[in-house]
């Protein structure tokens, strides 16, 4: 099904749930028994898979993936071309509770969401849980399975609980080889990368 939802033409399954008020761009899927809340903004050509949710407020650059049943709870902001593995959870609670100390029921005014912010690129595995607040650099890779407590730097590749970084990936997803100190090459594309002191950069050819 084709649906008008804000101000972009966009494909709405029949059993999701999409706020009249959220903006999905052009070309942008929502699959069945998703959930997309209130003024969340999804870019161009974005997926959201089966059972996924998208918090009230969250931002997706263009051409995003959000695979089935990953959770991405407000005030997440995606760059361009983000992966959001199966069953990923972006958290925004720093010091989660149900009941204040006195034992009533907290509500929404009790506290304060904090987000996770990913960089353009970047790719978290399947049933990883992200705990806000903290940055995923451009073009990062987060294993499968990981629990990631601290910024990532730009390419780096992280995996583990807690997660650590055990290399570096290229635009490709490939892990690199390092040519010479500082310097990473990608033996698919052959492009070369320099550290830099948030990660790694592209060198200009």
């Amino acid at each position: 099904m084709t649906s008008d939802v804000g101000t972009h033409t966009a494909r709405v399954q029949p059993s999701a749930d999409v706020a009249e008020n959220a903006v999905l761009g052009d070309g942008t899927t929502v699959w069945h028994l998703a959930q997309v809340r209130e003024d969340a903004i999804l870019g161009q050509d974005c997926v959201i898979g089966r059972g996924a949710y998208i918090g009230a407020g969250v931002e997706l650059g263009d051409n995003c993936k959000v695979q089935n049943y990953a959770l991405v709870y407000e005030p997440a902001a995606l760059g361009h071309g983000v992966f959001i593995g199966p069953a990923v959870v972006l958290t925004n609670d720093t010091y989660p509770r149900a009941v204040s100390v006195d034992g009533s029921p907290k509500s929404a005014a009790d506290w304060e969401p904090v987000g996770v912010v990913i960089g353009d690129g970047a790719a978290i595995g399947a049933r990883s849980v992200c705990v806000a607040p903290l940055r995923i650099g451009r073009w990062a890779l987060v294993g499968a399975g990981s629990v990631v407590t601290k910024d990532v730097p730009d390419h780096a590749l992280v995996a583990g609980v807690p997660a650590t970084r055990i290399g570096w990936v290229g635009r490709a997803g490939r892990r690199l080889e390092e040519s010479a100190p500082g310097l990473w090459t990608c033996p698919e594309t052959s492009e070369r990368y320099r550290e830099t002191p948030d990660g790694l950069a592209l060198e200009e050819s």
